[in-house]
């Protein structure tokens, strides 16, 4: 399914470069934003709003619950620095149309890309998964439970992860983990998403340059 682009700079879904961008049309009946302001169109068959941690309601409006139309957020999975992955966190409305998930799914799946759907939250599916566990990791690290090259080994070896919690958290940047984990903190105000030291630390060193 044909999909044209409007776009301001950079976007962490689809760098410079990214296939996905140059596949676009100059018109077709989806519209897809990165980093510039959304304009409402009936005409077209999904709307899709790239979102960093914040929710599609930021960008619509909410209306007590009953917020929906043809737009939809979405995020494609970036751990950090790392190359964007090829799952997409697509984010929809309580009423948000049936045919504009359905068109927005399938233009993903066409383009190669794995799409999970969620409510709209802050952090979605994997940020709010995920990130108590970096936390945990690195405050363990800091408590000398384990060297860091230990725990890595025991999620690979034992839990048969590709990578474990501190090579992949240091590799994503703990900097961008601290402005994630704040944000997540911030809006839910649980503990598991409180940034811990290391990412403070990494933060304030980020800020010094």
């Amino acid at each position: 399914m044909s999909y044209e682009i409007h776009f301001s700079g950079e976007s962490r879904s689809f760098p410079a470069g990214d296939p996905f961008l140059k596949a676009a049309s100059s018109k077709a009946y989806i519209s897809i934003y990165l980093g510039t302001p959304f304009e409402p169109d009936d005409t077209k068959a999904a709307i899709l709003i790239e979102l960093g941690t914040e929710c599609l309601g930021v960008h619509t409006g909410e209306n007590a619950g009953e917020e929906g139309s043809n737009v939809l957020g979405f995020s494609r999975y970036r751990n950090g620095d790392d190359a964007p992955s090829n799952l997409i966190e697509l984010v929809r409305q309580p009423a948000t149309l049936a045919p504009a998930i359905k068109a927005a799914q399938a233009m993903f799946e066409a383009s190669g890309f794995e799409v999970a759907l969620c409510s709209d939250q802050a952090g979605r599916i994997i940020d709010r998964l995920m990130r108590p566990k970096y936390n945990d990791a690195l405050r363990f690290l800091d408590e000398g439970l384990a060297t860091a090259k230990d725990m890595d080994l025991t999620c690979r070896m034992g839990l048969g992860y590709p990578d474990g919690p501190i090579e992949r958290v240091e590799r994503g940047g703990l900097a961008h983990h601290h402005d994630v984990t704040k944000t997540l903190f911030e809006i839910y105000g649980s503990p598991a998403y409180a940034p811990p030291r290391r990412a403070i630390v990494a933060k304030q060193r980020a800020d010094l340059k």
